[in-house]
């Protein structure tokens, strides 16, 4: 063993959205952290997407900054624009979406690295990990040695990447950056099976080569809630998107060069992802289709570069500038980088448990997009929740794992380390069936008891947390007040369309009415003067939702039966009564519960009722 450069509680490897919140997380819970990346350039770089949030993905960076993270602080702090998606549709699916600077984002998330007292950040290529005792090697292109007690991988697409455009293949990371050669062999030495995902991105054009006149503007929104609790001041919307089309001819193109599509012709080994692939498979794939969306968006306030989303390929780069020219209001389009696709290693995340620590090895972590997933906000999820669990590992205390009950990341892990994956996952909210009550208003409240419970929200937000809930109990008090029919009341129920109660009633059950919200009833009564908008939406919800709240809650309390009863270690699955396909995936997943054992692809409710069965017997 060569010579160790020096010892820490734990590593992390790999500096996008996964790696800072696991060191963050780790950090702040007094762990002597090393975070070590190919390249200080990379930091929570935005690759793909200048983008924060999204459908689904709005939740789970409101859920990581409930837990205490950072995300959803720095994404305020620099957005460009921000909105709230789904307005039209149920608060269920509404998540917020603000279009990042990513120059600023990767600057600052540095730099919030850089002044995190108890976290090193180092340059520096992992090529392998070796196990001595309960303690992990870690050692760089460089010679140099670590030692730590937890290790969390976190090396999104690095892994023996390869950039394709065309005919081209370059061994590369995203953006050109440097990628890790060596550390998927160390990996599959420790027996780790590892899987062959691909993605993409776009084109990026030069702004003063666009005819915005052609193109629709997306502006943002004033007045809404941010992705953080602890961000006070509004934030400003200093640009615009714009939404155009591709065209017949674009297809026509695409069509006629289908050979030379690497998507397409079988070039690309790698499993791309089915909920964003390139403009040439979905060409393909909606043949019926005239034209496509496209979402032309600033990258940072100080470049030139738009990028055009929608528009991922890896088509040769002639065809790329003929394709773009052909894009409603691209016709002069001048492409500043070509779109690329990225094929990379990742691992089979049913080789994890539901803490993201890998099965066979206690204290090794995986988070990000290295467990198969796609997106920032994906990435960032997990990176909480391993860093977390390694520090909670690290003081031999139980680890924490979100149910899908919880939080929109219990649904994320549970999904990965259950059912597997054979494509990037992405997520969305039709994968959680307990959406209204995981909404992105609410995530403060369901989890910020949970953070500070592990040691990582701090007193501050505590403080802010409590005081949030002192005031949404004061409105909720003040609901409760009975108001006798007036004028005021008729001018009310008038307006809004409503008959007219035939006795007096409480504002609660005003609220109740179709088509009445808490916001005509303080305009007409005046009663919630001072308080926060944010908080008055969430008690609309509350009240107005009830009904459907409580019907969610009576099922997740069905649910929550199975989940409670536990499945020993060392249960051998390989009994009469179970189907052989069962015994087989039981075995290889090894269930935590019989809630989790109930969700794994091939075990029939019939199964489920066995195990149950079963695990009576062992419990007496």
């Amino acid at each position: 063993m060569e010579k160790i450069t020096e010892e820490f509680d734990s590593i992390v490897i790999g500096a996008g959205h996964a790696g800072c919140e696991a060191a963050l997380a780790l950090a702040r819970t007094g762990n002597k952290t090393l975070l070590l990346t190919i390249s200080l350039d990379a930091v929570a770089f935005l690759a793909c997407n200048p983008s924060i949030g999204g459908t689904a993905k709005g939740q789970l960076v409101a859920e990581v900054d409930a837990l205490g993270g950072q995300i959803g602080i720095n994404a305020d702090k620099t957005a460009l624009q921000i909105r709230m998606l789904n307005r039209g549709k149920g608060p269920a699916v509404q998540s917020l979406r603000a279009q990042s600077d990513k120059n600023a984002y990767h600057s600052l998330m540095k730099k919030t690295l850089e002044e995190e007292p108890n976290l090193t950040l180092r340059q520096g290529e992992v090529v392998s990990i070796e196990l001595e005792g309960n303690y992990k090697i870690v050692s760089t292109r460089l010679g140099l040695v670590y030692k730590a007690k937890s290790v969390v991988f976190a090396t999104g697409v690095y892994l023996k990447s390869e950039i394709i455009v065309g005919d081209v293949r370059e061994k590369t990371g995203p953006n050109g950056f440097k990628n890790a050669q060596f550390l998927s062999d160390s990996l599959k030495k420790l027996g780790i099976k590892l899987l062959r995902f691909k993605t993409g991105t776009p084109v990026r054009i030069h702004s003063r080569s666009v005819d915005y006149d052609k193109m629709e503007v997306q502006y943002g929104e004033d007045d809404i809630l941010t992705f953080s609790t602890m961000t006070e001041e509004k934030v400003e919307n200093k640009a615009v998107c714009y939404l155009t089309y591709t065209t017949p001819k674009t297809h026509e193109i695409i069509r006629k060069n289908l050979d030379k599509a690497p998507a397409i012709s079988g070039e690309i080994k790698g499993v791309g992802p089915r909920y964003c692939p390139s403009i040439e498979t979905k060409v393909v794939r909606f043949a019926d289709r005239e034209r496509h969306q496209l979402f032309l968006e600033p990258e940072a306030l100080d470049t030139d570069e738009m990028y055009l989303q929608g528009f991922s390929t890896s088509m040769p780069a002639d065809l790329q500038k003929e394709m773009v020219h052909s894009v409603v209001g691209l016709e002069n389009g001048e492409i500043m980088r070509d779109a690329y696709a990225i094929e990379y290693d990742c691992i089979d995340p049913i080789q994890l448990n539901p803490t993201l620590e890998l099965k066979t090895t206690p204290g090794l972590f995986f988070a990000g997009q290295i467990n198969g997933t796609s997106g920032y906000e994906e990435a960032a999820a997990q990176g909480i929740i391993a860093g977390i669990n390694a520090n909670l590992y690290n003081k031999n205390k139980p680890q924490l794992v979100l149910k899908r009950s919880d939080a929109y990341i219990g649904v994320l892990i549970d999904d990965i380390v259950t059912k597997g994956t054979n494509e990037p996952y992405r997520m969305m909210t039709s994968r959680a069936e307990y959406r209204l009550m995981l909404r992105q208003d609410n995530a403060d409240m369901r989890l910020t008891e949970i953070g500070r419970k592990v040691g990582l929200v701090s007193d501050e937000r505590y403080a802010k947390f409590l005081k949030k809930k002192e005031k949404i109990a004061e409105i909720e008090q003040k609901l409760q007040q009975k108001v006798k029919i007036d004028d005021k009341m008729k001018k009310l129920f008038e307006d809004c369309k409503e008959p007219l109660p035939k006795e007096n009633i409480r504002f609660y059950d005003m609220l109740k009415r179709t088509n009445i919200d808490i916001f005509q009833i303080d305009k007409a009564y005046n009663i919630f003067e001072g308080y926060d908008k944010r908080l008055l939406d969430l008690v609309n919800i509350r009240v107005k939702y009830e009904g459907y709240l409580k019907q969610q809650q009576e099922d997740v309390e069905k649910m929550l039966k199975n989940e409670n009863i536990p499945i020993p270690a060392d249960f051998d699955f390989n009994v009469q009564g179970l189907r052989q396909e069962a015994r087989e995936k039981l075995a290889q997943i090894r269930p935590l519960n019989l809630g989790q054992a109930s969700r794994i692809s091939g075990v029939s409710p019939a199964d489920v009722s066995v195990l149950a069965i079963l695990l009576k017997k062992v419990k007496k």
